[in-house]
């Protein structure tokens, strides 16, 4: 018995033996080149956030600039008029430079060929001119929202193109052309689009698995994902304290509920403003 428990041991210990030996023949640079996967794919994940964070931002920027613009600019014209009002009233010095200011922030008014460039009807209006000069509703400026399937669409495609897996200069410029077409149809919510340039992907040269086979190869690599990184940390931060990121960050949900509320204190606002003249004018005749 003492024997076969001899052989026994022998046999597991031969068997630990191989296992350690297997593992000490694993490629000094396998470890290093599952890093480098992992960090690539952890950066395309990252891009892909932050391209669609700066798209929202770019979207809600462009609806709240177009709702909420001349809301701005009327309370800027009804600020110059009171101060205005006042320095006329008062003479005092101080309230004529005051007015000055006021006056200086208000944007200047663009022509009327500008303003109604190509919306002019045949009464020499635009549709939204006219409905707010009679009371009726204004049509709601064209939202850019990217659909959830349009979503989906996009992160495929640049987990699957992205330049950052290329393998030599050439695949590279073919990706880069590629995935700048993808962002343009992503930025405009082009569904359709997006599925035509999945199916164009597929269709097209598969490229290999990237194999480096040098260590310092793989460290530059690694060094190099992570500048990305910061550089895209960069980005981002920069977008969500941005007044238009801070504010889509408030309700990301709901934006239109947002640009709603932030549209009601501004008329209350030109409310007070519009009453404020009034009084000052009336006091002056």
């Amino acid at each position: 018995m003492a024997g076969d428990g001899t052989a026994g041991g022998s046999a597991a210990g031969d068997a630990t033996a191989s296992d350690a030996g297997g593992e000490a023949q694993e490629r000094p640079e396998a470890r290093l080149e599952r890093a480098v996967r992992a960090a690539e794919q952890a950066l395309i994940e990252f891009e892909i956030a932050v391209e669609t964070f700066r798209v929202e931002v770019e979207n809600f920027s462009r609806l709240h600039h177009q709702k909420l613009g001349p809301m701005y600019s009327r309370l800027d014209e009804l600020d110059a008029q009171i101060a205005e009002a006042r320095a006329a009233s008062t003479g005092d010095p101080e309230d004529v430079r005051k007015a000055k200011e006021a006056r200086a922030r208000v944007m200047p008014m663009p022509g009327i060929e500008e303003l109604f460039h190509d919306w002019l009807d045949s009464d020499g209006l635009s549709p939204e001119a006219s409905a707010m000069l009679t009371d009726q509703p204004v049509r709601p400026p064209q939202r850019v929202r990217p659909s959830d399937e349009a979503r989906k669409l996009y992160r495929e495609l640049v987990r699957k193109a992205h330049p950052d897996l290329a393998q030599d200069d050439t695949e590279r410029a073919r990706r880069d052309e590629f995935i700048s077409r993808v962002n343009a149809a992503y930025g405009r919510g082009d569904e359709p689009l997006l599925r035509e340039l999945s199916e164009e992907w597929a269709a097209g040269p598969v490229s290999e698995e990237w194999r480096p086979s040098r260590s310092e190869e793989l460290y530059v690599r690694l060094e190099w994902l992570a500048q990305r990184k910061e550089l895209l940390a960069l980005v981002a931060r920069d977008l969500e304290e941005s007044a238009i990121g801070a504010m889509l960050k408030i309700a990301p949900d709901d934006p239109d509920r947002l640009l709603e509320e932030i549209a009601e204190q501004l008329l209350a606002q030109v409310s007070e403003r519009e009453a404020e003249l009034a009084g000052l004018l009336g006091s002056g005749a």
